[in-house]
């Protein structure tokens, strides 16, 4: 099925038949919060791999590792969403500024925790205000890009960017999380992450301009629909949960495989390959003018990565597990693309915001289910059992959108009256 859209471009972009990442990067106004939010959401990638290496330095066990990543997880799965509603509401500043400060004392709290060999339960009441308070960075600079782009033929290529641009950071922030853990001290990834949430939170949040606006009510109540009522956004957060036990298994069972064979060093080299993968793709994926509808698209590439995640259990080298750890992320990068610009179609500007903290939280959420898991499987069972966890999630997700493919098709929207004196205005915020 074709899919073919006639737009007029953006103001803030010159017309071209075939958008590009370079004329995206010549978007008025974009560097000035591309490179803040690069550096705001970097320690995100090296979050969870940094609790897993601390805790299970400190207590021995996977198990309790994974869980302790995994309460951070449902913790932020649960709290995402309400940051990002506050955000189309109040303005992202506004939620930023709190939030870097909670993230950065809850994360230096957990890690003094841990290296006092606190209870496992005292790092569990830790991990969730870390969970809860992580930036949402992502979203927040894509729902930037929504006003910039409004109507623009390069969305598509901006969900694309923003795919790499995230890749990239679960490139480096592993690597730099299993090297300082490694190299220098077990808490050394946790405290790192800490600061540069602090840091490039602040800086990101001081790029007033480019916020989206919010709006304002005069006399009459006005009333924020959530993201989560749209069929089409649930559909997607069951997608985007499959693809967090990807990131979740991926991450235990690669440390578990790397520490069974006497280099935990490789940790981050396969990590790495595997997210380098993904952003390779991501990279191609934007790159090109697709003519296929989005739901289509994302069908078939959900399908390839069910397939690839299906030989995880059985490798047993080095070399294999990086070949299929490169597969599988080349496999994610579309899925995920396709599943935010489907987000364009289905979601008012208003909700945006919320409906991409929706499925950043569904990525967590499953990436927290499956560091549990796979850190039970790799406790109680074979080394590489862990590696079950991406198949049997993608394997369920896939079901779930095949079955319910056609409530990812944009409905028409019924025009809303404004009723009594009060009407709304949208402006800037400061």
């Amino acid at each position: 099925m074709a899919s073919t859209v006639t737009t007029e471009p953006s103001k803030d972009s010159p017309a071209s038949s075939r958008p590009g990442y370079g004329q995206l990067l010549r978007t008025r106004g974009a560097w000035t919060f591309l490179l803040p939010g690069f550096a705001a959401r970097q320690p995100f990638a090296m979050l969870t791999i940094s609790i897993v290496l601390l805790v299970q330095h400190t207590t021995g066990s996977y198990g309790a590792a994974g869980a302790a990543a995994a309460v951070t997880g449902v913790s932020m799965a649960l709290f995402a969403p309400y940051s990002g509603r506050l955000a189309d509401r109040y303005g992202q500043r506004a939620v930023l500024l709190p939030g870097v400060l909670v993230h950065t004392l809850s994360g230096l709290t957990l890690t003094a925790l841990a290296l006092s060999h606190a209870p496992l339960w005292a790092l569990f009441v830790a991990a969730v205000p870390t969970g809860a308070s992580v930036p949402q960075v992502g979203p927040m600079v894509r729902a930037r890009w929504g006003v910039k782009l409004q109507g623009s033929p390069l969305m598509t290529t901006a969900a694309a960017f923003e795919s790499v641009t995230d890749e990239l950071t679960f490139v480096l922030g592993p690597l730099l999380a299993t090297a300082l853990c490694t190299a220098v001290d077990p808490a050394a990834g946790l405290v790192t992450e800490a600061a540069l949430t602090l840091l490039g939170g602040l800086l990101f949040a001081a790029r007033k301009s480019t916020q989206p606006s919010v709006a304002v009510a005069g006399h009459a109540r006005v009333e924020h629909a959530s993201a989560l009522r749209i069929p089409g956004v649930r559909v997607l957060i069951v997608t985007f949960l499959g693809i967090g036990s990807v990131f979740g298994g991926m991450q235990v069972s690669l440390a578990a495989f790397t520490e069974s064979i006497g280099e935990p060093g490789l940790n981050g080299v396969l990590y790495g390959t595997f997210a380098a993968g993904n952003m390779l793709s991501g990279i191609v994926c934007g790159a090109i003018a697709w003519k296929v509808a989005p739901q289509r698209r994302l069908l078939v590439g959900y399908a390839a990565l069910a397939l690839a995640a299906s030989g995880l259990w059985a490798a047993h080298s080095v070399p294999v597990l990086a070949g299929l750890g490169l597969l599988v992320g080349m496999c994610i990068a579309p899925a995920l693309i396709t599943g935010y610009t489907l987000v364009e179609s289905l979601v008012p500007a208003g909700a945006r915001t919320e409906a991409f903290t929706w499925l950043t939280g569904a990525v967590a959420l499953g990436q927290a289910a499956a560091v549990t898991v796979a850190g039970q499987l790799e406790d109680r069972f074979w080394g590489g059992a862990g590696f079950l966890v991406p198949t049997g999630g993608t394997l369920l997700a896939l079901g779930t959108l095949v079955a319910l493919r056609s409530r990812l098709v944009a409905r028409p929207r019924a025009r809303t009256v404004a009723r009594g004196v009060g009407h709304r205005v949208p402006v800037a915020v400061d």
